[in-house]
């Protein structure tokens, strides 16, 4: 199974800090799963605000990062051509579940499956861990989409 880290990511994805939210991508089985590792550092962007005194991503900010995983893993199993000059938008999200806080100073893996794909939409489904313990999960779709 293939490996890809935040150099090979940036090339698939648009997305650019503080916004990059998947550090990783391992165990990818082409379009199909994948798991992505976001490291939460006392130095992510949201935890001064969220809270003070008791950092928590926010849950929006874990959808985002399995939205992201999930365009990454789609992106690297298509031909360049077919997401060049390409954006994926989040369509809807069903069934979102925050079981758990995630606080800084810890390794979120995000375990992503492509549940089926027809034409430019695809739906996903993805739990969140941290230590082996269930975080959140979701199930979400998404539309690949020309730039602007």
């Amino acid at each position: 199974m293939t490996s890809i880290y935040k150099k090979e990511i940036l090339e698939l994805l648009p997305h650019r800090e503080p916004m990059l939210l998947i550090d990783e991508l391992h165990e990818i089985k082409k379009l199909t799963s994948a798991t992505a590792v976001l490291n939460v550092t006392k130095e992510s962007f949201f935890v001064q605000g969220h809270f003070p005194g008791q950092p928590v991503m926010p849950g929006v900010l874990i959808v985002e990062a399995f939205g992201q995983a999930a365009a990454a893993l789609t992106a690297h199993g298509l031909d360049r051509s077919t997401y060049e000059n390409k954006l994926v938008f989040l369509m809807g999200v069903e069934k979102a579940r925050f079981r758990n806080p995630v606080i800084p100073d810890c390794k979120l893996l995000l375990k992503i499956e492509a549940i089926r794909s027809h034409g430019k939409v695809w739906k996903y489904k993805g739990e969140a861990f941290v230590n082996e313990i269930k975080m959140a999960d979701a199930i979400w779709s998404a539309t690949i989409v020309n730039k602007k």
